[in-house]
C-alpha cells in the first residue's frame, strides 16, 4: 500500500509565498513522474508542474515564472515552491505520483487528498 499526503497549503495575502509538499509512504520501490495539479470550484483541473525521475521538470503551467518544483528522493517527497501568489491561484492543489511497489514490476498512479491554497487580502 502507498499513500500520498500533500501539506503546506493555507491562507496567504496576494504577493505571498507557499511551499507545498507531497510525501509518499508505504512499500515503495520506485517513484517515477510526480505531477502537481490544481482545481478551483467550477473550473477544470489544471496541470501545474511535473518532476521526472530522471531529473527533468516541467513548470510551464499557469504559474510559470512563479514556481519551482524539486524532489528529495531520500525523503520520497516532491516540493512545489510558489511565489508572487495571486487571488486566481486559489484552488485545491493535488499531487499524483507514478509508483512501483516493492515486489511489483508495474507503475500505478496514486493521488493525494489535496491541500487548500487561498490567496486573499
Amino acid at each position: 500500500q502507498v499513500q500520498l499526503v500533500e501539506s503546506g497549503g493555507g491562507l496567504v495575502q496576494p504577493g505571498g509565498s507557499l511551499k507545498l509538499s507531497c510525501a509518499a509512504s508505504g512499500d515503495i520501490s520506485t517513484i517515477g513522474t510526480v505531477t502537481w495539479y490544481r482545481q478551483a470550484p467550477g473550473n477544470q483541473r489544471e496541470l501545474v508542474a511535473a518532476s521526472y525521475s530522471g531529473g527533468g521538470t516541467n513548470d510551464a503551467g499557469p504559474l510559470k515564472g512563479r514556481i519551482a518544483i524539486s524532489r528529495d528522493t531520500a525523503k520520497n517527497t516532491v516540493y512545489l515552491q510558489m511565489n508572487s501568489l495571486k487571488p486566481e491561484d486559489t484552488a485545491v492543489y493535488y499531487c499524483n505520483a507514478n509508483v512501483i511497489q516493492v515486489g511489483s514490476r508495474n507503475f500505478i498512479d496514486y493521488w493525494g487528498q489535496g491541500t487548500q491554497v487561498t490567496v486573499s487580502s
